[in-house]
């Protein structure tokens, strides 16, 4: 007798294909969420079985990373078990009321796949325990006191990689050019040095992100530290309920299937092959390349969503050929 019979299957096997299919026959509605906590996990891998077990059960599709210091999540749920879903998580003390984010635009296919993986930390930021205090962060502001604090003319630093603030940002905010959060945290405390004494405001997309950022500018000195409570998704959620002046510029990037939402009609990006303007994200169709890359429509259809000629070449071979070129390079 197979000893796994009757086992939870805990992990996906379905191919991108497969899961396409299986989410387009679906004949019910979807709603995107994120959310995050830092809390103490003393058991992250048994955690980590549970909220896929709970998550399988509920047809839950995401993105979830669990630490030893806490939880990040980005997913979506079916409308019919919202309820069941609030109730469930909620019965853990860890993740007791935590906040949702709810989805800008949302067409249901945020996500193909279910994956809860456990990790060193929830946002990888090279940080020693010795660097920061998560217990000490900084003061979270509402979208009016955020507004009301740009235009006393605090300085607002986005904390997020180039490629998202490329696509839309606050206005005057400072862009470090970085490719990862890792990279981001020296560059800030650089650019903000002497600046100890001055009104700081953080913002990024869910508010992850700027929670370690504050803990950490603040263990450096940094007295007057803010940041945007609930990040760029609950900004617009509070202007939209409060009627509130967007100071948010452009598109607001998501790390899911979408990669992005547009916070305000503007497009302030454009196409890197013709120039126009543009805040569509791609990934490079061959697959040996997969660079991420603003292309518009028209480009995407005149390259086959490739970003350079070679990568068009390589895209229209035999697939035989394409996977022998993939193991070259």
């Amino acid at each position: 007798m197979d000893p796994n019979a009757g086992k939870k299957q805990l992990i996906n096997k379905l191919g991108r294909e497969d899961l396409l299919k299986k989410l387009a026959a679906e004949s019910f509605k979807r709603k995107t969420i994120s959310f995050y906590r830092y809390v103490q996990i003393t058991q992250p891998n048994e955690m980590r079985d549970q909220l896929y077990s709970l998550f399988t059960d509920l047809n839950c599709l995401g993105r979830i990373y669990l630490a030893n210091e806490g939880i990040n999540a980005q997913m979506n749920v079916p409308e019919h078990n919202w309820e069941k879903f609030v109730t469930s998580l909620y019965a853990f003390a860890e993740f007791a009321n935590v906040p949702f984010k709810i989805a800008v635009e949302d067409d249901g296919k945020s996500f193909l796949k279910l994956q809860v993986k456990v990790r060193h930390q929830i946002v990888a930021d090279g940080l020693k325990p010795e660097d920061y205090d998560v217990t000490n962060v900084g003061t979270h502001l509402d979208a009016e006191n955020w507004n009301k604090a740009l235009d006393e003319g605090a300085i607002v630093v986005d904390m997020r990689n180039h490629y998202e603030s490329e696509i839309g940002r606050f206005e005057n905010a400072i862009l470090p050019e970085a490719e990862t959060f890792r990279e981001e945290l020296p560059m800030v405390l650089e650019k903000l040095k002497g600046k100890e004494n001055e009104k700081l405001l953080l913002y990024c997309t869910g508010g992850i992100r700027c929670e370690k950022t504050s803990a950490y500018l603040k263990h450096h000195g940094f007295k007057d530290v803010n940041q945007l409570h609930g990040g760029i998704i609950d900004y617009h959620r509070q202007i939209e309920t409060k009627a509130l002046p967007n100071k948010f510029h452009g598109v607001n990037f998501v790390f899911d299937e979408r990669l992005g939402e547009s916070i305000s009609a503007e497009v302030i990006s454009e196409c890197h092959q013709c120039g126009k303007p543009s805040a569509r994200h791609t990934n490079c169709a061959n697959k040996a390349c997969n660079l991420l890359f603003i292309q518009c429509d028209e480009c995407a259809a005149k390259h086959q969503n490739t970003c350079t000629p070679t990568c068009l070449e390589v895209v229209n071979l035999p697939e035989e050929e394409q996977i022998a070129y993939r193991k070259k390079h």
